[in-house]
């Protein structure tokens, strides 16, 4: 921690001095012009213009490039900087990173077929700390990948998306990487710029509007020489999400009834209404000087915060409760699957919940990402130059708390579900009456992790050299050094459970209820309606009174890890050229140590020496794996221009990328309900890949582009999962019993294997006319693992379509997009998939005058539903996992710049 205040010390007062004394210099030297380069959002040059700036720039780079410009960002529907990458061709969004479901904003951006974990992130050429507000993605599925809600698209230069690697650019992606290129102050052309956007956005579905807003000022002295640049956002929004899941799997009847016995059923499949508020706060400052002719420094940082309170409920039927007790009165068999039944209410005794019902608040869940890095360019000599930085990033995930109620509900009631394939919700029903009044407390549980604050941090220093040759083949070398340590880490979980001494198995002890799911919840069939709920209001007392949060009994350890990383690599790439041609070839060598630690869950009372007890989840023993990995990475580009509209390229690389975190920490995380779990592998290699990339692109017009690309990857080291049968400690059953209970659980981990992806991408970009335009592009992949089994992430199909018109005075744009179906991961080690989906947006842009621009844009216009499904090895073809509707989007603002 000193050390990061010290860089921001020491970069702002060195910058502050450099500032002033630029400023000075400036002021007894001669009036010069000023050489400042315009920057697409400071002039106006229309879609038209970049287009072309943006097509420049991918013809004029040595490798394979996709490039968006700030201008082209302006007139996009984007929010934030994954909404920018969606046309590209080879690019793939994601809208959640963990089990979460799907929302309506993109969050997640991976390259040509592999998830979003394997794609390199980098603003200015630097790595960047991230964070999750969702608590599985804190302590659950813990990735390497960056959450793109935190980072809104107004912050944006230019964002370059680098296909094919070479030596210089920082390792870790396995297709390529994307780098976020911010303002700097001496770009500006004018002296003063003050510009910004003040809106307002309206979501359908919550039927909310909240408010927007980002102001910009730049200022520069008349010489070039000295600038300061700030810019803040403060971005709001509603959000709801009605939803369909099947948490619980599917589970095994067991029967005395030959046509039951053995037959799948859709356990835990329940309505789940979520409901957010995203509150977006933060900003950018830049200083930087040209202290004299031949160095500059520059200081960059810059701060986001992305508020994200939010209150899920989940009203379930318990199938595993009657199914292998109670006959059906009807049902369905089909392909080993009970596709429809109907359960009769039953009298007796006992009363046994037919469902069950969770209620989780999250008050303060919050995701943050800020960073400071100094640069220092020098040109020691005509023939050499240098660039120094040293920086810090820092990444935060926190749930500092989870009010949760599990109740039992539908007492005796009777059940019935009809299954509609993969494409459509399950019919389902609960007997009884849906009230507050009747919930079976007594039949429910009382958890939720608290005080989970995630850690993602790294501090860095780098030199990077280039020395320019005298020669007709040889231009430059390019060589540097960088030295990295990256920390992820949770050291804190308490998971709270029932205060035994409190009532709260009492009914009477419960309120009414605060509230019922909107009339119009739903996102298709018959599902249950009118559903009760506590506000989270409530939920906060009932859990002051019922739960219990004692440390050290309640502390959680096996949500406890860290892994830190040691990172050194240097790199040296030869450059060169001769008669329409150019290209590169280099090496770069990393050097990984590793230190990962965590509390392993001990199977029984084992008596291990060290071994933490005393836990209300079973003893535990504190484990630190040490692991050392040395990669040498090679890298050749070539560019041929075939003619004065042709350009081919070829390429051929070895990249590497680190494991993800949860796959190494080894974080337990179990389902007494499922009695299934995950955990992770900390002896995990990291994945080496070797690639190979041809294109040719033709720019048979102004502004126009026909290119075609092929690519392959093969990986060694892919991450897949494996089961295996483990025995933990029942915390339900041991309650319930009275003593401990310990349970075989079905518990995924992660092991190294191999993969491997061929593509095609196909590119067409045209202006017809003088007014209208057109850009479409196709991405095909065929990936698969070891043993025929699917790559995460992968599509198969991929396109974009966008249309556009243009005048003086007014433009239009509308996109469509569409992602074939992929593997997204393990759900309680059942594979899972996302279907095949598409969004529309669009967006209107009026220019009232020189100063005033008036936009409305629409996401998600098309309402898209969120569809997933699953496998089970005991039968054929796939299941419904879950289905999700977030509604539509519409952004209003009024952009002004002087």
């Amino acid at each position: 921690m000193n050390y990061r205040r010290s860089i921001l010390s020491a970069a702002i007062v060195t910058c502050l001095g450099v500032v002033a004394q630029a400023q000075a210099q400036a002021q007894d030297a001669q009036p010069t012009e000023t050489q400042a380069t315009d920057l697409d959002t400071v002039v106006v040059t229309g879609i038209r213009g970049s287009i072309e700036k943006a097509l420049d720039a991918k013809r004029d780079a040595a490798t394979h490039v996709e490039v968006v410009t700030a201008e082209d960002i302006g007139k996009l529907p984007a929010k934030n900087v994954a909404d920018t990458l969606r046309q590209l061709p080879g690019v793939n969004i994601a809208s959640s990173s963990a089990s979460e479901g799907g929302f309506d904003e993109a969050d997640r951006v991976s390259l040509r077929g592999t998830n979003p974990s394997l794609t390199q992130t980098l603003v200015n050429g630097h790595t960047i700390g991230t964070g999750d507000w969702f608590v599985l993605s804190q302590v659950g599925n813990v990735g390497r990948s960056v959450s793109y809600s935190l980072y809104p698209s107004e912050i944006v230069d230019r964002v370059v998306v680098h296909k094919t690697s070479e030596a210089k650019l920082v390792e870790g992606g396995t297709a390529g990487s994307v780098n976020i290129i911010t303002r700097r102050p001496l770009q500006f052309a004018e002296p003063l710029t003050i510009q910004g956007s003040i809106g307002a956005v309206h979501s359908d579905l919550p039927g909310d509007t909240k408010p927007q807003l980002d102001a910009l000022l730049n200022w520069r002295n008349d010489e070039g020489t000295a600038g300061m640049l700030f810019q803040v956002f403060n971005e709001e929004r509603s959000l709801r999400r009605d939803g369909q899941e099947v948490v619980g799997g599917y589970g095994t009847i067991t029967s005395t009834n030959p046509e039951l016995n053995g037959v799948l059923y859709p356990n835990l499949l329940g309505a789940a209404l979520f409901e957010q508020v995203r509150k977006r706060q933060g900003g950018v400052a830049n200083i930087e000087a040209k202290v004299t002719d031949n160095l500059t420094l520059n200081v960059n940082a810059f701060y986001s915060r992305l508020k994200a309170d939010n209150y899920n409920r989940n009203y379930m039927m318990w199938a595993s409760q009657f199914v292998n007790s109670q006959t059906p009165t009807s049902y369905t068999v089909e392909n080993g699957v009970l596709t429809s039944a109907t359960y009769a209410p039953v009298t007796s005794g006992t009363v046994t919940p037919y469902g069950v019902y969770d209620m989780i608040s999250r008050p303060g869940a919050v995701s943050t990402s800020k960073y400071i890095a100094l640069d220092a360019e020098w040109n020691a000599s005509d023939a050499l130059k240098f660039v120094f930085q040293l920086g810090s990033t820092k990444g935060n995930g926190s749930s500092p708390t989870q009010d949760v109620l599990e109740t039992g509900v539908a007492g005796n009631a009777g059940a019935s579900w009809s299954m509609n394939g993969v494409g459509s919700p399950i019919d389902w029903s609960l007997g009884g009456t849906n009230t507050a009044a009747n919930h079976l407390p007594q039949n429910g549980w009382i958890f939720g992790a608290q005080g989970i604050d995630v850690l993602d941090k790294e501090d860095w220093a780098s030199a990077d050299g280039q020395f320019f040759f005298q020669s007709d083949v040889l231009s430059s070398l390019d060589f540097g050094y960088r030295f990295a340590t990256h920390e992820r880490s949770n050291d804190f979980s308490l998971a709270q459970g029932p205060n035994w001494a409190s009532n709260w198995t009492d009914i009477n002890a419960y309120p009414a209820a605060g509230g019922a799911y909107p009339s119009d919840f739903g996102i298709g069939g018959n599902v249950p309606s009118g559903i009760w709920y506590y506000t989270p209001a409530q939920l906060a007392e009932l859990n002051a009174r019922f739960a219990n949060r004692n440390n050290p009994e309640r502390f959680y350890f096996s949500d406890v890890y860290g892994v830190e990383e040691d990172i050194n690599a240097v790199y040296a790439q030869l450059n060169f050229q001769g008669d329409r041609w150019s290209g590169n070839a280099g090496l770069r060598y990393v050097q990984t140590e590793t230190d990962v630690s965590y509390n392993q869950a001990l199977a029984v009372n084992s008596g291990i020496p060290g071994a933490i007890t005393g836990s209300a989840f079973g003893d535990y023993l504190p484990v630190v794996v040490n692991n050392d990995y040395n990669e040498l990475l090679p890298s050749v580009n070539f560019k041929f221009e075939l003619t004065d509209n042709l350009v081919a390229r070829v390429s051929g690389s070895k990249t590497m990328t680190r494991p993800d975190f949860s796959a190494l920490a080894g974080s337990l995380t179990l389902n007494d309900l499922t009695h299934e779990g995950s955990g992770g592998n900390p002896n995990l290699d990291p994945l080496v890949s070797t690639n190979f990339d041809a294109s040719i692109e033709w720019y048979f017009a102004p502004r126009a582009l026909l290119a075609a690309s092929v690519f392959s990857m093969d990986m060694d080291g892919y991450v897949d999962f494996g089961n295996v049968i483990v025995q933990y400690k029942d915390q339900q059953a041991s309650q319930a019993a009275g003593t401990d209970v310990y349970s075989d659980y079905l518990v995924s981990i992660p092991v190294n294997s191999n993969g491997k992806a061929r593509g095609v991408e196909l590119t067409y970009e045209q202006p017809i006319g003088d007014n209208f335009g057109i850009n479409a592009n196709y991405t095909y992949v065929d990936g698969e693992a070891d043993g025929g089994k699917p790559l995460n992430g992968t599509s198969e199909n991929t396109y974009n379509l966008s249309g556009w018109y243009e005048n003086d005075r007014f433009n239009a744009r509308v996109n469509y997009s569409y992602r074939s179906s992929f593997y997204a991961g393990v759900s309680r080690a059942d594979n899972f998939y996302q279907d095949d989906f598409a969004t529309v947006s669009a967006s209107l842009g009026f220019k009232a005058t020189d100063w005033l621009t008036i936009s409305l844009d629409g996401l998600n216009l098309n309402n898209p539903k969120l569809k997933y499904y699953t496998e089970n090895d005991a039968v054929p073809g796939y299941l419904p996992h879950a289905f999700y509707s977030n509604g539509r989007q519409y952004y209003l603002n009024f952009r002004f710049k002087f």
